[in-house]
Parts: structure tokens; sequence; C-alpha cells
């Protein structure tokens, strides 16, 4: 068994200190290393970056260390137990990686804890110490690994089966509210951090319904407990899976209020991103590409099968929320018109396959700048899209016999419940092995190919009908409608995101083929007066909006300190807002589908 011990070192310089004790090292030398990334985020972080300083000793006697690339260490060959000392600076407020201040501290275990070559495989216990001085006093452990020997407020001794499992076990550290659900009859807590003014029985009970319906989805739940741990800030959101947690950043006004019954925006994106992390449960934790059983965390992984883990998931997180009923099937259809949109106003979408997305990820997805939306296409949103257009394929097709909620079950059964990785091409070949159905051209045309989607035509089978309008507005991030929509007159507009600043507006994006392209603006570029005016962007859009086609207007603007006078001639908006009507009587096939993809599983509490 390898030891680690965490301390607080330091909340004003945000350091922990962490020991770690071998206590059968490498006769020949030892070597340690941290991993260069954290599982579910597809990006090299180099967490050792954050090393600040490293020693060993053995029996109280100094052990040489050298470094022998970015995370990697050797230490000189001794033989009895090896301890190891290093100081971790931690000030990143995410879900990746770790923050330490006077008012909490958070973790999450590949950023801070050394793996010990040639004993991953090994046990490892974890000792969480309290930090010293009154400050401290009523802090608390909220983390989801198996216990050991610890106190009422959670520090002590915890225990990991392996290197892996070690760092699968974020932790929040502070004063924070808890609550309490069972699913199956396993307790599910809830850790929430943060300034908030929370209905947490409310939350609670959204949750228990959530979290049952996708256990009956799979037909089963493959652990014990489960611990949600919320960090509220005033504008965050973000979410990472664990084995049996998940780390959420989100805002302040996506918490339930309590007296308020209604099922805001906010909250509805908050319960679906709960939805999207306890989905990976099964569907990444569990069930997850071979390639990734095989490597490690110290270099990237390929794989073209990204699309199917988030996107497929992604897909569920929203469906799950209707059919529990947690929200209505308005709603649902609100949430799909805004990812309709989010994929259409990405022209990368005719550029990048969404199996090129997931290969891609390390160093496209993960790593956009201003080109991103002409250059990628997101396999979360993308993904979604092909997993709800193969879902209500395989339902037409087999009349109703199946669904891809039978090809979820069986991804469960053969893969996830078993240990073993999904190979590249895996899981088009058991669709067809469970549904029996030859759907080669769909994922030709939905997965390797940069086609798109006929979604149109399939929904109107289930009387739902997606129409793509001209925004009407910056603001537009698509609709639901109860009488057939119409387009409205089109208007002009620049073709950039902008962003407004005090004295200017910045251009955050030019979109391809618009008129901001056209007329040579660029991402960076600062305006500062149109057609002689000083304009804030709302401004700027409503006067670019009122223009007459093929009008060019004047553009006063710095790009670096240079002041420049561009032309530019605003282009009519493009038809990339989706608008969606719910046919008001559909006959009696399309209402039957409709109800059948939106039925009910849920599993008893």
């Amino acid at each position: 068994m390898n030891c680690y011990k965490l301390g607080f070192k330091s909340a004003q310089a945000h350091l922990f200190e962490i020991e770690l004790t071998i206590q059968q090292p490498d006769p020949n030398g030892q070597v340690v290393y941290l991993p260069a990334w954290i599982r579910g985020s597809y990006m090299v972080r180099d967490f050792a970056r954050n090393i600040i300083s490293i020693q060993a000793r053995s029996n109280d006697n100094p052990v040489f260390i050298e470094k022998i690339d970015k995370q990697t260490w050797r230490l000189a060959p001794v033989e009895t137990e090896l301890c190891i000392t290093y100081t971790v600076y931690a000030w990143e407020l995410s879900v990746r990686a770790a923050h330490f201040d006077n008012t909490h501290a958070y973790f999450n275990g590949p950023s801070l804890f050394l793996g010990v070559k040639g004993q991953e495989q090994n046990s490892c216990r974890l000792t969480i110490t309290r930090p010293n001085g009154a400050l401290y006093s009523e802090w608390q452990v909220a983390i989801a690994m198996p216990v050991e020997n610890i106190d009422k407020a959670g520090f002590g001794g915890y225990i990991a089966e392996s290197y892996e499992a070690l760092i699968d076990y974020p932790a929040e550290i502070g004063t924070f509210s808890m609550a309490e659900f069972k699913v199956k009859g396993q307790p599910h807590r809830i850790a929430v951090y943060g300034l908030h003014h929370a209905d947490l029985t409310r939350f609670s009970k959204d949750l228990q319904l959530i979290c049952s319906e996708e256990v009956e989805l799979f037909g089963e739940l493959p652990i014990n407990d489960y611990l949600f741990m919320l960090l509220v800030v005033g504008d965050g959101y973000g979410g990472l899976e664990h084995r049996n947690s998940t780390s959420l950043l989100v805002s302040r006004n996506d918490l339930p209020r309590k007296k308020h019954d209604k099922v805001t925006e906010d909250y509805r994106r908050l319960l679906a991103l709960c939805s999207h992390e306890y989905f990976h449960l099964w569907h990444v934790k569990r069930i997850t590409p071979e390639v990734f059983l095989q490597e490690g965390t110290d270099k990237e992984v390929y794989t073209r099968q990204l699309w199917i883990f988030e996107g497929v998931t992604s897909y569920y997180d929203e469906l799950i929320l209707v059919r529990c009923g947690v929200i209505e099937r308005e709603a649902y259809f609100e949430m799909m018109a805004e990812t309709v949109t989010r994929v259409m106003r990405s022209s990368g979408r005719h550029k990048q396959t969404l199996e090129a997305s997931s290969f891609d990820a390390w160093t496209k997805f993960y790593k956009q700048d201003e080109n991103g939306p002409n250059a990628i296409v997101s396999y979360y949103t993308k993904g979604a899209l092909f997993a709800l257009l193969l879902d209500l394929t395989i339902r037409l097709r087999s009349n109703g016999s199946f669904s891809l909620d039978h090809v979820m079950r069986e991804m469960w059964n053969r893969y996830g419940k078993r240990g073993i990785g999904v190979p590249e091409g895996g899981f088009e070949t058991l669709v067809a092995d469970v549904t029996s159905l030859d759907l080669g051209d769909l994922f030709d045309l939905g997965v390797r190919s940069t086609q798109e989607l006929p979604l149109v035509e399939t929904l109107v089978e289930f009387a739902v009908e997606l129409h793509l309008f001209p925004a009407k507005s910056s603001k537009d991030q698509g609709s639901v409608v109860n009488e057939p929509p119409q387009s409205s007159d089109t208007r002009s507009v620049l073709g950039a995101k902008l962003q407004h600043t005090a004295r200017s507006i910045r251009i955050l994006q030019v979109y391809d083929d618009g008129g901001a392209q056209q007329a040579g603006l660029s991402a960076g570029d600062e305006i500062i007066a149109v057609d002689g005016i000083r304009l804030n962007s709302e401004q700027m859009e409503r006067y670019i909006g009122e223009q007459e086609e093929g009008v060019a207007i004047q553009m006063h603007l710095f790009r670096r300190d240079e002041l420049q006078v561009v032309n530019v001639i605003p282009l009519p908006a493009p038809a990339d807002t989706c608008t969606i009507y719910l046919q008001q009587n559909p006959d009696s096939e399309q209402q039957q589908r409709l109800d059948n993809w939106f039925s009910p599983h849920a599993a008893t509490p």
C-alpha cells in the first residue's frame, strides 16, 4: 500500500503540501509521475507545472531526485521505505484541478497525487488533515472515497483500491450545505459550497426522479453511494464525471429558489448538467473506449468515439428530464431548438465530421480560438442531434419495436458490466446487432460526412416540425411556437460576435462569408464609431439591422494601436435559428410515436 497525506501549507499562497510514503520502492530507483490530463477532459493540462518543490528521504536521509521530463521524476535507489514531500500551487477554480484559499479547498486527484511507476495496482491510503487555526474549525470534507477512519467532519483516512481509483475521487473541503436522497435504496448526497439560497429539498426531489429514470434505462445501479458536489459562483458552468461522484461548477441563479415552483431556464440548465454527469456513471466511467483502458494519462489518447460518449449523453441528459416529469414537453423542445441553433450557427459543420471532431478534440475542441465556429463542429451538440436522429430512425424502421434505449442497455451489458472497452466501430456494430437494421448509410451521412442531418423529415413523423429562420436578434437562440411559423422580414447583420467594452465594441469572432469577413474585419478589432456615431453593441445591432440591403456603412476601428476606416456592407441574416412547431392535431400514428418516445420508466427510489 502507498500512503498519501494531504496537508494545507498556506491558504494565502494557495499551497497544498503532500507526503507520499512508498513502502517498497523499486530497488533500481523509483520513478514517480503526475498525469498530464484528467479523464473526461481531453486536453493535456500539464498539472506538474504547479509542483513548486519536491524532496525525498529514506531513514531520515535525503534521497537524490532527478527530473527526467516535464512530469516525471526518478529517485536514487534505496532499500527501505521512501518518503516524498512536495508542495503544489492550487489556484485554478475549475472542476479539473485544485483550488485552496481561506474560504475552501477543492482538489481533483490527477492535479495533486503522484503516481508510483509499476505500483499503479497497489491500494492507496489517503489521509486528509484538518488545517490549523480557528478559521477552519467548521470545515468538513465531502468526498466519495471509501472510508477507513475519519472524524465527524470527514477528516482522516480513506482507502482507494488502486492509483487510478485514488485520482477519481475529487473532494470539496470547507463549510457547505448538505442534502440526501436514495435511489434503489442507495444513498445519494448533495454538497453545495458557496453563498446561496437554494431549495435543496426540491433539488433533491428532482434529482431523485432524474437518477431513478437513468437507473431504469440501464437496468441497474453499479454503485453503493453517489455524491453531487456543487461549487456555486456568480457566473460559471461545467461538470466532470467520476466513478461515484461528480464535480459541478454552477451559477448561483441556476439553483432552485424557495417558494418558486417554476422550472426556470437556469434551473433547467442545472438539471440537465446533473443528468448528463450522472448518465456518465454508466456511459464513460464504465462503458468506455477500448483505447482508454489500454493507455494511461501521460499523453494524448486518440479515439473517434467521443461523439458517442458525449453526444449520446447530451441527447439523453435532456430527454431524461421530460421522461421523469421534471420538465414539460414544450420545455424539452425549447432545449432542442437551442441545440439545433448552436449547430447551425457553426459553419465548421461543413468542414469537420463527428469522427474527426472526436479525434481532434485534444488540439481543436479543447483549444478553440477565434476561428472555432468556422473550423470545427462540437461532438457534444451535433453528436446529440445525431443521437436524436438515430433514436427516431430506429423507432421508425423497426415500427416501434426498438429504440436507442435498447442499444444503451446492451452497451451496458456487453461492455460496461463486463469491464470491456468499446472498440472503434463497436457502437455501430452493436446497433445493428440489437435492432437487426442496416443503418450504415445513416452512420456514413451523420458521422463520417459533413452533410446536413435529415432532422426535418424525421421529426415530422413524430408530429414535430422543425423550421430554420433568420434570428430576430442576437439574443434569439431558437424557440417553440403553437401556431405554424411564418418567416419575418430579414434584417441585416454584421456577421461577427461582439463584446461591448467601456469605450468600444470588440470583435471576438468573424463568421464565414459574412459582411465583416468580406470587408476584412478581424477578431480583436475595436470598433469605436459607425457612420461617425459611437454606439453600444445593442445600438449598433439595431442600426445595422435597419440599413437597406447592399448599402455600406463606415466603421472607425483600432487594429492593435492603429486607426483604420473600413466600409462594410452588412448582409441578410442567415436562416440558422431553429423554430419548432408542435402539430396540434397529429394523426394517431404520429401521436403514438411521440408518446412512446417520451414514455417514462421511473425506477423505485
